[in-house]
């Protein structure tokens, strides 16, 4: 009987955070599609892992003697499935990074010109990700590197420099009753509907819509987009507003849309994140550094 890695790394987020909520949040999957996934493993190895009750999940005595082996044998995938697609991308000279949307911004093309400068032979492959992972294909092993918007769920398991922080600013229908303003407040724009990233996201989606600055003020959510065309055209269509970096105003201009200033929100930086196992790759290492040798000067204090 072969049983899908996927399903063990499911075993493993309930067996740890003892709640389906929170497992399903740090896997970016739903709840129903999670508990799906255990009822299919409990058939498979036809045991009982979890008592469910109010309080969450508690492991069986099966899904104890599970949860003892489920981290080493994942562990050891992971490093030879890594070891694998490192050897492939070697192999082809080429290095995988992920990115989100805009990715590092006007950085970015100085970043892989840098890094072509010192690589000639090596090929840099940008893999865009949709907003349902916000590792951009890191926490999955897919790219060697990624250019992502701190903070990110799984940051603290990966290293993370930052390269740049820019304003977040708010994005509106062009005729929106507030478009015209050169500055708002984000208290105004709390009862407004919001185009949010998928709810597996948790924390990710949470950081995008200032659930932080909203002192408890519950949100409303107009639509659920994974990718800047979908985002835009459900705000150009009037189903809801949306925070955004202030370059985007740059990257993502469009008929029928507004991009104005907004306070009461902290900024929002730009990394470069690389898993640990990469510390001592010479590649990655050499595109991280690149991306640090781009990065814009702080800003000076005068007085």
């Amino acid at each position: 009987m072969d049983v899908d890695t996927r399903l063990l790394r499911y075993f493993a987020a309930v067996a740890e955070e003892g709640n389906l909520t929170r497992a399903a949040e740090r896997l970016f999957v739903s709840q129903p599609a999670l508990t799906k996934q255990i009822r299919q493993l409990e058939a498979l190895l036809d045991v009982r892992l979890f008592t469910r009750s109010r309080s969450g999940m508690a492991l069986t005595e099966p899904g104890r003697a599970l949860a003892a082996g489920v981290p080493g044998l994942l562990a050891d995938w992971d490093r030879v499935r890594r070891e694998t697609r490192s050897a492939a991308s070697r192999a082809a000279r080429v290095l995988r990074v992920g990115f989100l949307a805009s990715a590092a911004n006007e950085l970015t093309p100085r970043i892989t010109a840098a890094f072509r400068d010192r690589r000639p032979d090596w090929r840099v492959d940008m893999r865009q990700a949709p907003w349902s992972d916000p590792t951009a294909g890191l926490a999955a092993g897919d790219v060697d590197a990624a250019l992502l918007r701190l903070p990110f769920p799984g940051q603290d398991a990966l290293r993370t420099e930052v390269l740049l922080t820019e304003a977040r600013w708010i994005v509106l229908p062009a005729d929106h009753r507030l478009a015209g303003r050169e500055e708002i407040p984000f208290r105004e724009l709390w009862d407004e509907p919001f185009v949010a990233a998928p709810p597996e996201t948790g924390p990710w989606r949470d950081y995008w819509l200032a659930v932080d600055a909203r002192e408890g003020h519950p949100v409303r959510i107009g639509a659920v987009t994974e990718n800047p065309d979908d985002w835009l055209t459900a705000i150009a269509n009037g189903y809801g507003i949306a925070l955004a970096p202030e370059s985007a105003a740059r990257f993502y201009p469009r008929p029928g849309i507004a991009y104005r200033p907004v306070t009461g929100v902290a900024p929002t930086r730009v990394g470069i994140a690389w898993p640990p196992a990469a510390d001592t790759d010479p590649v990655v290492q050499e595109f991280v550094a690149c991306c640090l040798d781009q990065r814009p000067p702080e800003p000076t204090s005068t007085g």
